[in-house]
């Protein structure tokens, strides 16, 4: 028989892990310790994802990875036995303690001291893969921490005693003594004292400024003891638990329909409805600082008006709350989340900008936001397959309410980030195509943005782009043959392809005009394939200013600078 590639056994292991994950969510529940969580665990390892480093090392703890997890589950996973996934629990009138971790827009509830539950509205698949992945991983890595709490002989190892102390330790440890603590945690951890160091003052700075965690010493201890208690009783094994409402509400869209309604109101209250009408995916703060911080900054703060566009919205990204006061005199509309989405809106009326300012280096011409006046709908980042959702749900005509339907939907772009595979962190890639990983859905894209539209100061790259099941379920031998075979694949990243088919549902279904113009472009948060530059490395901070900026303002300028000349006389969609 023939031998599998490297690419082949990983994307057979991605496949594995997904199917495996939605068998456990059907069937209601798993223990990582059983048969089926071993299996699945199996399945992590083989895929062995970039992100999670040494995950397969027997001695070696992943902190990089294990930071990364951290900020994205609850403060007090260490410690919880029973982890619930459920779809409509409403815990808001209970008193039990509502925690939203620290990078990832997802909300839980602690229930008990070891219990915590997770509710899931960001598309149920995206969210569940990414969960079980984390735990998965956490998991393992909690069984390192155990092994090491015993020598071979069976006694307690001096390093774990003193972890004990540590954390049993009322007084803040400090000078000598902090150092003499890290190097004991290191040797646990298989570490150096500067990894340990460095991983304890990041997660330290956290706990004290945004109480996101325990402190690594209570983090690392907790993992240890869960599994300790695990040994003692089999009732003290870590389960894992979908309600019937999560498997009840897979493939619906409960969360997605009220977030699109609430917006489809709230356009028709505004009197926008027969405008056209420009939706953007992006953050919250860039079209909102292009379009309004240099008259809101202008008269107060000559000085920050800086020639250098880029340099002008570095000076200004501390008046967040003075920009948004002076916009929303001047037609910005907020709309956060009431849906449970998490997805938070804002609309912006450019008829009421006519008397702004622009920064110099900003191309609008004022009289299209004249004749055209086009609207503005900017939501914020949508989770995996709940792009399909959002998108479908809001291209999706009303039945119940005709004035409410989204009549003149002239554009829809989508700007974020992404991996990339042949660049670095920083550059710009636009997609040519969006493939989708682990099934045989390939979307071409008529894509309105080309390398032209960008200045020499940021690198860009033009191809197709894989949309992933989760950003921990990438495997090095699969991105390297989608990168180096005739797919020429440029970037990753979650969310594209299933707006793609979304809104390639809405064409062919004729909510939305085939002449609709279509972008998409993303800035490299980090390029998986090389060492350092993943997503367990850190955010981009300042770096991430120019290419996030860049691609907003090709995008303002293509709406604003050519709406007259893409708007369609038709008030319904061009079917011809």
């Amino acid at each position: 028989m023939e031998e599998l590639t490297k690419a082949q056994k990983g994307r057979l292991a991605i496949r594995s892990f997904k199917t495996i994950a939605d068998a456990l969510a059907l069937r209601g529940y798993y223990k990582p310790s059983g048969k089926s969580g071993q299996t699945l665990e199996n399945a992590l390892r083989w895929v062995s994802p970039e992100i999670y480093g040494t995950i397969n090392d027997p001695r070696r703890i992943e902190i990089k990875g294990l930071k990364y997890v951290l900020e994205r589950l609850p403060i007090g996973i260490e410690e919880c036995s029973r982890i619930t996934l459920t779809a409509q629990d409403n815990f808001e009138q209970t008193a039990f303690e509502k925690i939203e971790p620290l990078k990832r827009r997802r909300t839980s509830y602690r229930i008990s001291s070891n219990e915590i539950c997770f509710v899931i509205t960001r598309g149920l698949s995206s969210e569940m893969y990414d969960l079980l992945t984390h735990l998965t991983f956490l998991n393992i890595e909690a069984h390192k921490i155990y092994n090491q709490i015993k020598d071979p002989a069976g006694n307690i190892t001096v390093e774990w005693q003193a972890l004990e102390k540590n954390v049993t330790c009322k007084t803040a440890l400090k000078g000598k003594l902090l150092d003499k603590a890290i190097w004991n945690l290191s040797i646990i951890l298989g570490l150096t004292y500067h990894e340990t160091r460095e991983t304890y003052d990041y997660l330290e700075k956290n706990r004290k400024e945004k109480k996101s965690n325990a402190g690594l010493f209570q983090i690392i201890y907790q993992l240890g003891k869960r599994v300790e208690n695990e040994k003692l009783s089999k009732d003290n094994e870590l389960s894992i638990y979908f309600t019937p409402s999560f498997r009840d509400m897979m493939g619906h869209h409960k969360y997605s329909r009220a977030w699109a309604q609430t917006i489809k109101d709230k356009i028709s209250e505004l009197g926008f409805e027969k405008r056209p009408l420009h939706i953007i995916s992006a953050n919250m703060h860039s079209i909102v600082n292009l379009l309004y911080a240099y008259s809101a900054t202008r008269k107060t703060s000559p000085e920050k008006n800086s020639d250098d566009l880029y340099s002008f919205i570095l000076q200004v990204m501390d008046k967040e709350e003075k920009i948004k006061k002076y916009a929303r005199k001047h037609g910005l509309v907020e709309l956060p989340d009431s849906s449970g989405t998490h997805i938070d809106c804002q609309i912006i009326d450019t008829a009421a900008l006519k008397d702004l300012s622009f920064h110099p280096e900003l191309n609008i011409d004022k009289s299209v936001l004249q004749k055209t006046k086009p609207v503005l709908l900017i939501m914020d980042y949508a989770f995996g397959t709940q792009a399909f959702e959002v998108m479908d749900e809001l291209l999706n005509p009303s039945l119940e309410d005709k004035s409410t339907e989204m009549e003149n939907v002239d554009s829809i772009s989508v700007m974020g980030k992404a991996g990339i595979l042949p660049g670095k962190k920083g550059d710009i890639i636009l997609p040519t195509a969006h493939v989708l990983e682990g099934i045989p859905h390939n979307y071409l894209v008529n894509n309105d943005l080309n390398e032209k539209d960008f200045d020499a100061s940021v690198n860009v790259y033009t191809g197709p782009v894989v949309t992933v099941l989760g950003t921990s379920l990438q495997n090095r031998a699969v991105l390297e043959k989608f990168q180096t075979t005739s797919w020429k694949a440029v970037g990753l990243e979650m969310e594209g392809g299933h707006y793609q088919r979304a809104i390639n549902a809405a064409i062919i279904r004729g909510h939305i005009s085939k002449k609709i113009k279509i972008r998409y472009a993303y800035y490299a948060s980090d390029n998986p394939l090389i060492s350092g530059q993943t997503l367990a490395y850190g955010s981009m901070g300042e770096e991430g200013v120019r290419p996030t900026y860049m691609i907003t303002k090709v995008i303002l300028e293509k709406i604003l600078r050519d709406a007259e000349k893409n708007n369609r006389s038709k008030k319904r969609p061009d079917l011809g």
